[in-house]
């Protein structure tokens, strides 16, 4: 007799496992069927995770820092464009969204994304830290930065086009800048393209 133990849970959180002794007889055949039935669903399921995490993340490393972009919460023309970004190094820290484009006395530049194209930012954006005001060798004002290591930035966006129905490409600009009280600053990244594929229903990394 055939023993059979399979354990399925949701795309999004699965681990199936699949557990059979075959039988003689029609066992045989039974016990190949069900395996073969729960590699294909597995395969599916890779397959689904792999194709959805494709068009709605993408990454780059430049300059010090890994910005992982996401779509989030996307439905007809709305959702929000989530960017992370993590220095690659300990004990370096990114500036506010607040800091001045030209940074305080010329030191740091803020964190940003902002949106052209096909996109338009639907409020301003949100940050996941809290604002430091610290002193830095040379620069007599405190300068705003967030707590050392990732920082995760949320811009609310919509599809541009009457109804957002508009089929096309836009553009996610990255800026940025990480810097170490005691090392210095990397050289920072202004304004970085990053291409979607927009219309009213999906919003998708290419």
């Amino acid at each position: 007799m055939a023993r059979t133990t399979t354990r399925t849970r949701t795309c999004s959180r699965t681990s199936t496992r699949t557990r059979a002794a075959f039988a003689p007889r029609g066992g045989r055949l039974a016990g190949a069927a069900l395996a073969l039935f729960v590699t294909a669903g597995l395969t599916s399921c890779s397959a689904v995770k792999a194709e959805q995490s494709a068009r709605a993340v993408t990454r780059f490393t430049q300059n010090g820092v890994t910005v992982t972009l996401a779509v989030a919460g996307w439905k007809d023309d709305k959702g929000s464009l989530k960017a992370t970004f993590t220095p690659t190094e300990a004990g370096y820290h990114l500036y506010s969204t607040d800091l001045p484009a030209d940074g305080v006395e010329g030191v740091g530049r803020p964190t940003s994304v902002a949106v052209a194209g096909g996109l338009s930012a639907d409020g301003p954006a949100s940050v996941d830290a809290e604002v430091l005001r610290i002193n830095l060798p040379g620069v007599e004002s405190k300068v705003p930065v967030y707590p050392d290591g990732p920082v995760t930035l949320t811009l609310p966006v919509r599809a541009e086009g009457e109804g957002g129905a508009s089929a096309g490409t836009a553009k996610a600009l990255i800026s940025y800048a990480s810097c170490n009280a005691e090392e210095g600053c990397n050289i920072p990244v202004l304004d970085r393209p990053v291409i979607l594929d927009v219309t009213g229903k999906t919003l998708t990394f290419p």
